[in-house]
């Protein structure tokens, strides 16, 4: 087997409570489940270890769910098995994803123990009347706690802000924006909600009773957001994400070029070598599984890529990065000039100037209609 750097995702679904906006695979009121679990995740761990041993790991990223929810000693468990089972790079950069109401002095100083770099704190807005219409269980206050208590420990860290929120205005985003950023945080992350099924915020829009900000209303918030972000020193280096020189999220980063990953725990997804495949979204099903030692079963095989398949993903994923494609990144990967190969695509997508002229990144018009860009190569 190729020696090739790996990304690690670690999937904890606990929570204190499911947003009404979540649709991930996530829990609340299921604590009397996560010492099994945990146990059933070293246990995955230990087994897909003998298959990619070789492999050098270059991020860890603990996501959910709500990571910081469960205590920090299950966390502490679960990294020391990856790094006695994988080849962990010295300067890996190691990922938490935490949330205010659910972290101490105590949990952060002992991730930082375990070797985790870099945190991201879940914030979404800091008006505290949208925070209860999203379902959030925290204050701005309370978020202002938890980041102060990070910013003592860490040296890198990450907000989550949303925009087009239910009631939100444009006040209500730069006041958010602008208090984030006299935080001076490493990264932020921007996101526009959206609307999923089978989801409390989805029941209220099929009732109408949702009332959300219009396309224009949440482009102008976008723009604001880029303007403002670059301005105070914040290199926007992918659509919805932004960095300090520097600071730029290497697992992310890696995820939108195409390098390879395992997923561990339900519902986790991997792509390694061209395959495509995720665990199954069942908690008792998972750990049933493991129990019985048949963790063949958990794994759901999505797609086997093809050459054809791999090149139009490296095109969708790599055009969500602001510094869009390289030529030679493409070719040292499939051995064929991108504009050869994508000539139909990319001459139409300049001709309604969404990319642009001379490079294979979006325009401006682009990032408002990234989503016409992307069915190109699906």
């Amino acid at each position: 087997m190729q020696n090739t750097d790996l990304g690690i995702y670690v999937h904890i679904p606990f929570c204190k409570k499911k947003c009404d906006y979540c649709d991930f695979v996530s829990f609340c009121g299921m604590d009397e489940v996560i010492d099994k679990y945990i146990q059933c995740l070293i246990n995955e761990i230990e087994n897909k270890a003998k298959q990619f041993k070789d492999r050098n790991v270059k991020t860890i990223y603990f996501g959910g769910g709500t990571p910081s929810y469960i205590e920090s000693k299950y966390i502490t468990r679960v990294l020391e098995n990856i790094s006695k089972n994988f080849k962990v790079n010295l300067d890996a950069e190691i990922t938490i994803e935490a949330n205010p109401g659910t972290v101490t002095k105590e949990k952060i100083g002992s991730y930082k123990k375990a070797g985790i770099n870099r945190i991201s704190i879940g914030l979404q807005t800091t008006s505290d009347a949208l925070l209860k219409e999203i379902g959030r269980i925290h204050t701005y206050k309370e978020f202002l706690d938890t980041y102060k208590i990070a910013r003592n420990v860490f040296d890198n860290i990450n907000v989550d802000l949303m925009l087009g929120l239910p009631n939100q205005g444009l006040k209500d985003l730069q006041d958010s924006l602008q208090k984030v950023i006299d935080l001076n945080p490493e990264h932020v992350s921007v996101y526009s909600l959206i609307l999923e099924e089978n989801t409390k915020m989805y029941e209220k829009y099929e009732k109408g009773v949702l009332n959300l900000p219009d396309d224009e209303l949440e482009r102008k918030m976008y723009w604001y957001v880029k303007k403002s972000l670059e301005k105070s020193g914040y290199n926007h280096y992918e659509i919805s994400n932004f960095a300090k020189n520097g600071y730029e999220s290497k697992h992310n980063m890696d995820c939108w070029s195409q390098k390879q990953y395992l997923g561990f725990g339900i519902n986790a997804s991997s792509y390694v070598d061209g395959k495509r495949f995720s665990n199954v979204p069942n908690i008792n099903e998972y750990i049933k599984n493991i129990k019985n030692n048949e963790p063949e079963k958990n794994e759901i095989l999505e797609e086997i890529q093809d050459k054809e398949m791999q090149m139009k993903e490296f095109m969708l994923l790599g055009l969500r990065k602001i510094e869009g494609i390289r030529n030679q990144d493409f070719y040292n990967k499939f051995g064929i000039e991108v504009e050869e190969k994508f000539e139909v695509e990319l001459k139409k997508l300049r001709k309604e100037n969404l990319i642009e002229k001379d490079k294979i990144r979006l325009t401006n018009r682009g990032l408002d209609l990234a989503n016409i860009v992307w069915e190109e190569f699906i």
